[in-house]
């Protein structure tokens, strides 16, 4: 989780549709594996780890470079989290990389550094934002270097040394009003998509209840298939050598 989103939000990000209904794609990747422990890479404040171990796994790591301390441990609903700046050794049974790839320069040199250091069997899963076409200023907010096809994100996978288990598109529902949105603005020059501009904000309970329904719905239904097009792009992992 991006920090910048976490200071808009606040404490809200923990009921708000868009970590929510990420939260529904995550658990349904995540449905056929058995893990005890997380590991989760680019954490903030370590939400969807928090929000994981409600209903699986016994405890998490979350690494960030934003963190104050070195190390810090805190219990979530009577489970052990720590967060760490830093790691030289992963023993955990799943790695999350939620939306933390886009934002580094050399996004293989990256992930290879936790598969080099990964048990074999354990599972990695990503999440990017897609589609260049999409670029925005919400890209700049957030300090993007690039957005992702299912395509590039699965070849990056495979070229970090992992075997790609699932990859899907998620926010498939959304896909053609955003990217209606973002064209016709760009087209219009109503909108630069270089000014850096968050497009999160904290939504009406009403919005935002019917957003959670609509993507727990398309979670259980279009994203079991969707290879098609969303505004997440997210894949499903395993090292097998």
């Amino acid at each position: 989780m991006d920090v910048k989103e976490e200071s808009i939000l606040g404490d809200a990000v923990y009921t708000h549709w868009y970590y929510l209904s990420k939260l529904k794609a995550i658990q349904g990747l995540l449905a056929d594996i058995v893990f005890k422990r997380i590991l989760d890479v680019g954490a903030g404040s370590g939400i969807f780890s928090k929000l994981l171990l409600i209903d699986a796994g016994s405890a998490a790591r979350c690494v960030d470079t934003a963190y104050a301390d070195d190390e810090r441990r805190e219990l979530y609903q009577g489970k052990d989290i720590v967060f760490v700046k830093t790691i030289n050794s992963v023993d955990e049974d799943v790695v999350l990389m939620i939306d933390v790839i886009e934002h580094v320069e050399n996004d293989r040199e990256f992930l290879k550094y936790y598969v080099d250091r990964m048990p074999v069997g354990g599972h990695v899963l990503i999440s990017v934002p897609a589609f260049n076409l999409l670029w925005s200023g919400h890209d700049v907010f957030l300090e993007h270097k690039r957005r992702y096809s299912l395509g590039e994100l699965e070849s990056l996978v495979k070229n970090a040394g992992l075997h790609v288990v699932k990859g899907r598109y998620f926010f498939g529902l959304l896909f053609p009003i955003v990217a209606a949105i973002r064209i016709f603005s760009r087209w219009r020059g109503s909108t630069n998509k270089n000014q850096a501009k968050s497009d999160l904000t904290k939504a009406s309970n009403i919005v935002n209840s019917l957003l959670i329904t609509i993507h727990q719905v398309e979670a259980k239904t279009l994203f079991l298939i969707n290879r098609g097009a969303g505004l997440s792009a997210f894949c499903l992992a395993k090292k097998v050598s």
